[in-house]
């Protein structure tokens, strides 16, 4: 299995019909990739809090429609990061799209922990209510969806776990300020999932933050099997799907877990 990241920069003198055209295009050029992944809010930046609403948009929006045409002349699977949407009842969400070979959308999921301690998108967004995993029909890996500041939050990773997943797909616009946590993190939810860490970040600088990038694929060992640098790049790696049954059989620890300890008193 073939995956690409394509970690793009939120460049200010580009309208977001020009970085949605360039997007495709990076998209259409992996056509020998069976999944793509593109960061989070690439189409506005995660950190242009002033633009959510002018450029939010439904989920059959522009950003949409674009990318379904994408993934289809490329045939993949496509993880087309996310957008600012905005919901039928007005409330705006985080919301990761993702297209299948055909070009349908086959899953949407609404990120659940906001980052902003009650300002920025803490304060914008509402908050998903559910995790969302996806099960290609083609019989690939089951791939669980989480975005930037959920790497935070391992409790849902383990949920993701119990509904199947062997890979996660995160996009983010993760600060340049905590990349070290970013390596951590990418790291960490591979090792105790024992599964694939696929997570694709923005480059560059946008709204005055400076973005991480290095996106990296973290396999379930916890070994990098790739990683970008801090400027635009596209991560190409070969991932053996079957290796995470392999892990998962010679070192059960998924095995041992014990829930629902009592609270000390």
């Amino acid at each position: 299995m073939r995956a690409a990241l394509l970690q793009i920069a939120v460049r200010p003198e580009e309208t977001v019909s020009e970085r949605r055209a360039r997007a495709a295009r990076l998209v259409r050029e992996q056509h020998r990739a069976d999944l793509v992944v593109l960061p989070e809010l690439w189409t506005v930046g995660a950190f242009s809090f002033d633009a959510f609403r002018e450029h939010a948009e439904p989920v059959d929006g522009a950003t949409a429609a674009v990318m379904s045409e994408a993934a289809a002349q490329a045939r993949v699977w496509l993880h087309a990061g996310s957008i600012v949407e905005r919901g039928a009842e007005g409330t705006l969400y985080n919301t990761s799209l993702v297209f299948a070979p055909d070009g349908a959308l086959h899953r949407s999921y609404r990120k659940i922990h906001r980052f902003g301690f009650d300002r920025g998108e803490a304060a914008l967004l509402g908050r998903g209510e559910e995790t969302v995993t996806v099960v290609p029909a083609d019989g690939g890996p089951t791939a669980g969806l989480a975005t930037c500041y959920d790497l935070r939050f391992p409790e849902q990773f383990r949920l993701l776990v119990d509904a199947g997943a062997e890979m996660f797909l995160l996009p983010a616009g993760w600060p340049a300020a905590r990349r070290a946590h970013w390596s951590l993190l990418t790291r960490a939810r591979a090792v105790e999932s024992q599964a694939y860490v696929l997570a694709c970040c923005t480059a560059g600088t946008h709204a005055g933050v400076e973005q991480a990038g290095h996106s990296v694929v973290v396999d379930p060992w916890g070994e990098v099997l790739a990683e970008a640098g801090p400027d635009e790049e596209t991560l190409v790696v070969d991932l053996d799907p079957a290796l995470v049954a392999k892990v998962r059989a010679e070192f059960p620890v998924l095995r041992d877990r014990v829930l629902g300890v009592p609270a000390l008193r």
